[in-house]
């Protein structure tokens, strides 16, 4: 129930549909949008920190997240662990609206989550 519960919290399609995102293709950028931040799903209950050292730290539900990342051929690419589960590898697109951030899965082809930055 956990791992469902984050994977629909880490690919919900965001309520800002009408947003205008501008991608973002390069490491540099992901990190200079993301350093010293937090990435909140309020509706989920999501924090995450994404820090330069490729890791993913924070929590969901109550529960500890953690995992690596990279970015490879203008993609985040990411594995996590939610609560023990694991929830596998995926490149997700991201892309930047003011203090919005959105990861699409699958290059861009699957669901989207939104998070504010603070």
């Amino acid at each position: 129930m956990k791992t469902l519960i984050l994977a629909l919290g880490l690919t919900l399609t965001a309520g800002a549909a009408v947003a205008s995102y501008v991608k973002v293709t390069d490491e540099d950028t992901f990190l200079s949008l993301v350093e010293g931040k937090q990435l909140r799903h309020r509706f989920y209950g999501i924090t995450l920190n994404v820090l330069d050292t490729g890791q993913v730290l924070g929590s969901a539900i109550g529960w500890n997240v953690e995992g690596t990342w990279s970015w490879r051929d203008g993609y985040f690419c990411r594995e996590l662990y939610w609560g023990g589960s694991l929830i596998p590898y995926n490149c997700q697109l991201v892309e930047i609206n003011d203090d919005l951030i959105r990861f699409t899965v699958d290059q861009g082809a699957g669901r989207s989550a939104a998070f504010r930055l603070r």
